[in-house]
Formats: C-alpha cells, sequence, structure tokens
C-alpha cells in the first residue's frame, strides 16, 4: 500500500503547484514537507505521468516550421510571421517581428549594424519602443547614405532613431552608398570622418540587413544608391540573384565578385560573418532566390520571414 500513498502525496503536491498556484514553499508548509522534499515530488509527479506538460502554440505562431529553418540552414533563430496582404502590410508586419526581436535580445555593449535602405528595416524601427534600460549601444549605418538629398535625410534620421531607441550613439557613414569609380571611392576613403567611420564596422556584433533581389527595391532605386541596368544584368549573367548591402551572391550563397564591389561603400560580406548575429528580415516570392542564396552562404544567421517564404525554404529540395 506505501506506492498508493505516495502515488496520491504526488497528486496532491501537484495539484497545489499547477492547479492552485502555490509556490513550492508554501506546500512545504502546508503539508509539513521540506521544500527539497517537494521538488522531488514534483520531478517523480512528472515522471509517473500524472503530470503531464501540454504547450498548446497560439493561432499565427509556426514553431515547427522555425525550427525546421533552424535545423536546415544552421540559423540561430527564425521567426515566421503571418502578414497581411500587400508589399506595404509584408514589411509593417516582418517590421513589427524584427523590433521584438531586437527589443528582447539587444545587450548592453551591443554594436549594432544596420543598413538603411530597406523598407521592413524602416517598418522595424517605426514599431520599436524606447528600451526601459538603455543598453549604450553604437549604432553604425553600413551602407552608406549620400544620395538625393530626400534620400540623405532618410539614412542619418534612421540611424539616428534607432540610436535613441536603444539608448545608444548614432556613427554615420557620410559618403554615398555606391560611387561612380573605384578611384572616386579611393578618395573618399581619406576623408577622416568617412575613414573613422568605416573603422566602426569591425565592431558589429548585431546586423541588421535586408534581403535584396537584383533589381532594385523602390527606396533604394529613390535613394540613387543603384547600379545601372546594364551592371545588373552583367551581375545576373554571372549568376547573381541578390545581395546583403549591395555585395552580390548567386542561389548557392557563393559570392558574385565584380568590379562594381570597388564602387560600394559599407559593409562586406566577410565584415558581416563576423558579427554574432546577422539578421535578414525579408519575405514575398521576388525575393525567394536570394533570400534561399543568403542562407546557403550563411550571410544571415537570423531570419523574419513570412509563412508561404519559410515553407518553400524548409520544403526546397
Amino acid at each position: 500500500m506505501a506506492r498508493i500513498h505516495e502515488l496520491r502525496l504526488m497528486a496532491r503536491v501537484a495539484r497545489l503547484y499547477h492547479e492552485l498556484g502555490l509556490s513550492q514553499s508554501e506546500i512545504a508548509g502546508r503539508l509539513e514537507l521540506s521544500q527539497s522534499t517537494v521538488s522531488r515530488l514534483l520531478k517523480r509527479a512528472t515522471a509517473e505521468r500524472i503530470v503531464r506538460v501540454v504547450v498548446t502554440h497560439p493561432s499565427g505562431t509556426h514553431p515547427e516550421l522555425e525550427e525546421g529553418l533552424q535545423e536546415r540552414y544552421g540559423l540561430l533563430e527564425a521567426m515566421v510571421v503571418e502578414t497581411g496582404t500587400g508589399e506595404e502590410a509584408l514589411q509593417r508586419d516582418l517590421g513589427a517581428a524584427a523590433a521584438y526581436y531586437l527589443e528582447t535580445t539587444l545587450k548592453r555593449g551591443d554594436v549594432v549594424g544596420l543598413s538603411s535602405w530597406s523598407a521592413a528595416l524602416l517598418a522595424m524601427v517605426d514599431s520599436m519602443r524606447v528600451l526601459p534600460r538603455p543598453t549604450g549601444s553604437d549604432v553604425v549605418q553600413i551602407l552608406g547614405g549620400l544620395g538625393s538629398p530626400e534620400a540623405e535625410v532618410h539614412a542619418a534620421h534612421l540611424t539616428q532613431r534607432l540610436a535613441k531607441l536603444v539608448g545608444g550613439v548614432a556613427r554615420l557613414l557620410p559618403a554615398p552608398g555606391v560611387v561612380g569609380s573605384p578611384a572616386t571611392r579611393k578618395v573618399l576613403f581619406e576623408d577622416p570622418f568617412v575613414r573613422e567611420a568605416m573603422g566602426h564596422l569591425d565592431r558589429i556584433t548585431v546586423a541588421l540587413v535586408g534581403i535584396g533581389a537584383i533589381e532594385p527595391s523602390r527606396l533604394l532605386a529613390q535613394s540613387g544608391n543603384v547600379f545601372a541596368p546594364k551592371e545588373l544584368e552583367r551581375l545576373r549573367r554571372k549568376g547573381a540573384v541578390g545581395d546583403v548591402c549591395l555585395r552580390f551572391f548567386d542561389r548557392d550563397g557563393q559570392p558574385v565578385l565584380s568590379e562594381l564591389d570597388e564602387r560600394v561603400i559599407g559593409a562586406t560580406l566577410d565584415q558581416l560573418r563576423k558579427a554574432q548575429r546577422t539578421i535578414g528580415i525579408a519575405g514575398a516570392p521576388r525575393k525567394y532566390a536570394a533570400i534561399l542564396g543568403a542562407l546557403r552562404g550563411r550571410w544571415v544567421n537570423v531570419l523574419v520571414t513570412n509563412r508561404p517564404t519559410a515553407e518553400s525554404l524548409v520544403n526546397e529540395p
């Protein structure tokens, strides 16, 4: 009969803890047990299947898809989001998910790299709240922002807004994202302010990037920091499917090197890979090949995407 009495005590302790919400110390006091005995009985109640843990996933969450992405592509984290219809709703919902992730994971001392030419990153900053405990993080602009007057204001404003939200310091890159020739780039690198800004790129611990298709986004095109259609066509013929910070790669994630790399002022793929976390935010069919290439090349190790894209990535042959 000792066995049935022990099971009865396990059930009593489990009910007090799980159903009535008493703490282990309160249960110990009520039943005249030691707290270590209460802890042991709770563990045994699980082993005896008196307590069965059932996790009910809220509607709109996709933990199995997220785990599938992490396992298949070696990601640190994946967030799969249900989004509204249309490009604007997609960017808004992806941005909101990325904002929550950054708010909950950013640590004091992190150096945040921000690519300013992404609608999803703009939506992320729009969704963020001021952190209750400032991190003191530097927020570094990782792709040049000079161009059209409107674009220049956008790039600086976005970097400064994020720095204010996290309680840090904005580090602006006072140069265009794309220049006309390698010689022009070399001259700009001699500028002390540009040189100082570029020096921060090796310090980045968290990089926030969009994943671009070959055709530039409307935001990037408006900035003037784009290559000519003929140049993009040459990249396409070499196998390029997308880019991160205007650094292009093919469907297998291999870099597509060209003379155009010598005209970009911003982080390189190797600098992005050195970051502890490179967070890619992208979805939509037109970007699928680019997202796949970014994952295969390990150019991002955290992905925020929408459900249809995640399903295609997990089922990719």
